[in-house]
């Protein structure tokens, strides 16, 4: 995550691939340009079905082993346990040596995440009552980081960088409860033999770790993480887990050789290659329609409403009860609209609809929703946020002008 917050101040204007590549507006710009592809695609006449049936094509060897069988399942239970080794990485960083290395650095984003966790569920739960549709609880909950950095960093150096450490920090707490949602809720009921086999690859990967210094350690080390997957998805916990168990048993000073490895294929491969599967959405007069059911409704008041009310109630109580002394007074505009920005779920929101439902038409209407709540988001917290530093920097010049006029 330090990659992504050194992107948001660095701003350079000559190309140069190493910037490009960790930068998180590049992320987020090819996130939408495959989410527009895949929509504009799947609602061609014709090609649409064709393109919607191709990553429901099954591999019946695959399932003839027990693996993920068909390309939709591959992407998720497979490629995105790479994703997930990502996440865990940053997590893991930031909690030994970044920003949130100690309790009270922890503690101020950490409050916030979860009332940004909390909320949005509380909501969604609220507006689903008495439906079919409480599964999916979870949906809003979620911040897509690359999103939120990206939309923030377009705003440039007349964002505080405390709020920019504020976002980064609460992406990674969120981004974290999501992942233990994922496990504890979303998986089937657990396999003990299968969950045996996932403690044996942890002790002998700690083993490995420990008492290992050669190059061989590695190839053991991912080799066990492999079969660690494996059992994982097994047991009927859900498969990704496993990328996070994985990061968190990796030494710090090792980190960055993984990141270094993995910065291409993850962002530039597997997620755009995971909006592009998970964004096959028809959009005709019943999904327009679909987008007014309560299910709809639940995500995108989580998502919009719930995440700004939670986040900026948190910051609130822990300033008013004085859990946390802030070294200046909360800029309570700035606040809100860093709360609004922490409203696009897009990545793991959409990863949480596959989850939660088995029918496909409530995925599809879940996902709609997802994609019209980050929207607003984006633009609404960008808007916000654009207006705020404007009328700051306006306040600035004023105060500046009045002082060398005092001084004359």
């Amino acid at each position: 995550m330090n990659q992504n917050l050194h992107s948001v101040e660095n701003k350079n204007s000559k190309f140069n691939l190493s910037n490009f590549l960790h930068d998180s507006r590049s992320v987020g710009v090819l996130l939408l340009l495959c989410t527009t592809a895949s929509l504009v695609i799947t609602n061609l006449p014709d090609i649409g079905e064709n393109y919607n049936y191709f990553w429901e094509t099954e591999i019946p060897f695959l399932q003839s082993i027990h693996l993920p069988h068909n390309i939709l399942h591959i992407i998720n239970d497979a490629l995105m346990a790479l994703f997930f080794f990502q996440v865990g990485m940053e997590i893991k960083r930031e909690s030994v040596v970044g920003e949130l290395s100690s309790p009270s650095r922890m503690m101020f984003p950490m409050v916030a995440a979860l009332f940004g966790v909390i909320f949005p569920a509380i909501i969604f739960l609220i507006t689903t009552k008495g439906t079919i549709y409480q599964n999916g609880w979870a949906i809003p909950t979620a911040t897509d980081i690359a999103f939120a950095l990206g939309i923030l960093s377009l705003l440039g150096k007349a964002v505080p960088y405390s709020m920019k450490i504020f976002l980064t920090a609460l992406a990674i707490i969120d981004d974290l409860c999501a992942i233990l949602i994922i496990a504890l809720f979303y998986g089937e009921r657990p396999e003990f033999m299968w969950l045996l086999g996932v403690v044996v690859c942890v002790v002998l990967i700690v083993l490995i770790i420990k008492y290992m210094r050669n190059r061989f350690s590695r190839v053991l080390y991912l080799s066990l993480g492999v079969v660690m997957w494996y059992f994982m998805y097994q047991s009927g916990i859900h498969a990704t887990f496993a990328g996070v168990i994985l990061s968190a048993l990796l030494p710090i000073k090792k980190i960055p050789v993984y990141e270094k490895a993995l910065i291409f294929p993850v962002n530039f491969l597997i997620i755009p290659i995971f909006a592009l599967a998970n964004t096959s959405i028809f959009i005709n007069a019943s999904a327009i329609a679909n987008l007014m059911s309560k299910l709809s409704i639940g995500i995108i008041l989580g998502l919009f409403i719930g995440k700004p009310v939670g986040i900026t109630l948190a910051v609130y109580l822990m300033t008013y009860l004085r859990v946390i002394k802030l070294k200046t007074k909360p800029d309570w505009m700035m606040f809100i609209g860093v709360g609004i920005l922490a409203g696009i779920g897009f990545t793991m929101s959409i990863f949480v609809s596959m989850l939660a439902f088995d029918d496909k038409t409530l995925q599809d209407t879940a996902k709609l929703a997802v994609l019209v709540a980050s929207t607003l988001s984006m633009i609404v917290g960008y808007t916000w946020l654009k207006i705020v530093t404007k009328k700051r920097q306006m306040e600035m010049n004023k105060h500046k002008l009045t002082a060398e006029m005092t001084d004359e």
